[in-house]
């Protein structure tokens, strides 16, 4: 009876035993179908389109046995922010920012990076999951690569979405040193998008007089899409009805409020990777935070050139700088800087209190720069606009202040503002000449300062007309450009 019991006993485990290890496979296989399911929702059976980074090349590769291998220099270069304002920055082959490096998810890739800069430099992948010595933190897990050094980075890719590269030094970062990185998926995600672009946020401190930024300074006065200010930035040029993605990229001191008009997007990625599709939700401005990445989508449903631009005031502004002489054109007018008898507290009239005294901007170091310096932000005579603002080459024909200035501008409070810093005045639709402006409204460039581009939806024949000549031509303000036209709303 003893034996039968146990017989049973074993017999009964065992069918348990085999009910459940059912049960498991059947749980797993489960699993690999809803996976399998959830992958079909998530993704398309079509190819990832290649992202363009407007005014910025793509990192070329070789490949070694399976492995991609890219070449990345550290170097100093030369970045022309608009046209006659060349500046020192320091970047990657010759450009600020660097190449966009483009792979897939799965690939091994070997990055190796050459310093050819005056100090030591570092190289970290923002946001990648990888081997902690392949981290590029100084110090902590590599070495500082040194001048006329190398380090070869080597690691495999298990990640989708955009992500970034740039030096681990904090002055090197705010003097270009930056990147994109991204990480297509095996197939396109649903739904498909037919243009996909990158756009990198930076900024620069640079005095008038002075090429090289300020990377110590706190204001920054150049702010620049893709190594450009407007106007000089190309703008992103798709078909009306297309759907669209751009990759919003930030790496810098300040938080950008990106805002796009005449469109409702959805934020569907991070600089973590793409996000649960419950979670988009519509919007026209994206907050793109300090080392932070936001994918945006769109289809883009309504023809017009679509200002794409950080909605901070001083933003959309180029070559502003802390402010000496008087404030007003009244010559009794406020004082916005302090010479160096105010800064000793000796008042050259009235007391320190008195109402014409202004928030000192800046304390001078003689007689040239205080207070007493004749000033004029006031209209100036046409035949003397190129000499007063330094821009030479600058075509004014457009221009007559007159008209554009009401009789008694002068007497009210605060003017002028932008009256001087947006207008025909500061037009330079010539100079910026590219396929790619084709058909924008005369006049257009004297609006699109600092980190303001287009999206530019476009009926079929203008966008095949637009797409054709960037195929022929080279960009550029050297080229000769077809008579402009406006043939659509915006």
């Amino acid at each position: 009876m003893s034996s039968r019991r146990n017989f049973l006993q074993r017999a009964f485990g065992l069918g348990a035993g085999l009910l459940g290890d059912s049960q498991i496979l059947g749980a797993s296989e489960n699993k690999t179908i809803q996976r399998a399911s959830a992958d079909s929702r998530l993704y398309t059976s079509d190819s990832p389109v290649p992202v363009v980074t407007p005014d910025v090349p793509d990192l070329p590769f070789t490949v070694d046995n399976g492995v991609k291998v890219f070449h990345l220099i550290a170097e100093p270069v030369k970045q022309e922010l608009i046209p006659g304002k060349t500046v020192n920055l320091w970047g990657f082959n010759g450009s600020a920012p660097g190449p966009t490096i483009q792979a897939t998810r799965g690939d091994r890739v070997r990055i190796i990076v050459e310093n050819r800069l005056p100090e030591p430099t570092s190289m970290h992948w923002h946001g990648l999951e990888i081997p902690h010595e392949m981290d590029g933190g100084p110090g902590i897990s590599q070495d500082p690569i040194r001048p006329g050094g190398r380090f070869v980075y080597e690691f495999t890719l298990k990640q989708e979405g955009t992500f970034f590269y740039h030096s681990h030094m904090a002055m090197q970062e705010m003097m270009g040193m930056l990147g994109a990185f991204i990480l297509h998926p095996k197939n396109a995600y649903r739904p498909k998008v037919d243009k996909d672009f990158a756009i990198l946020l930076q900024e620069y401190a640079i005095l008038p007089n002075n090429p090289t930024p300020n990377s110590m300074n706190m204001e920054f006065n150049w702010l620049a899409l893709n190594g450009k200010a407007g106007p000089a930035t190309t703008p992103m040029i798709v078909r009306v009805g297309e759907r669209v993605r751009i990759r919003l990229i930030n790496l810098g001191m300040d938080h950008h409020p990106i805002h796009l008009h005449g469109n409702t997007f959805y934020v569907t990625g991070t600089e973590g990777g793409r996000q649960p599709e419950a979670t988009w939700g519509p919007a026209n401005t994206v907050l793109v935070g300090v080392a932070q990445a936001r994918d945006i989508e769109f289809t883009a449903n309504h023809p017009g050139d679509w200002m794409l631009h950080c909605h901070l005031p001083h933003h959309m502004m180029n070559a502003m700088s802390s402010v000496v002489g008087r404030m007003t054109r009244d010559m009794g007018g406020m004082q916005a800087g302090a010479g160096m008898n105010e800064g000793m507290g000796m008042m050259n009239r009235g007391g320190a209190t008195s109402e014409d005294k202004g928030p000192s901007l800046g304390r001078g170091m003689g007689v040239g720069a205080t207070t007493d310096q004749s000033t004029s932000n006031g209209a100036l005579a046409p035949e003397k606009m190129n000499e007063a603002m330094g821009m030479q080459g600058m075509d004014m024909s457009a221009m007559n202040m007159a008209e554009d200035i009401s009789p008694e501008a002068n007497s009210v409070p605060g003017f002028p503002q932008d009256a001087f810093m947006e207008g025909p005045m500061m037009a330079m639709d010539k100079m910026v000449e590219r396929p790619g402006n084709y058909g924008l409204r005369p006049g257009w460039s004297g609006f699109m300062q600092g980190m303001m581009s287009f999206v530019r939806v476009l009926p079929p024949d203008l966008y095949d007309k637009v797409i054709s000549q960037e195929r022929q031509k080279p960009s550029g303000p050297q080229m000769e450009m077809p008579e402009m036209e406006h043939r659509h709303g915006g």
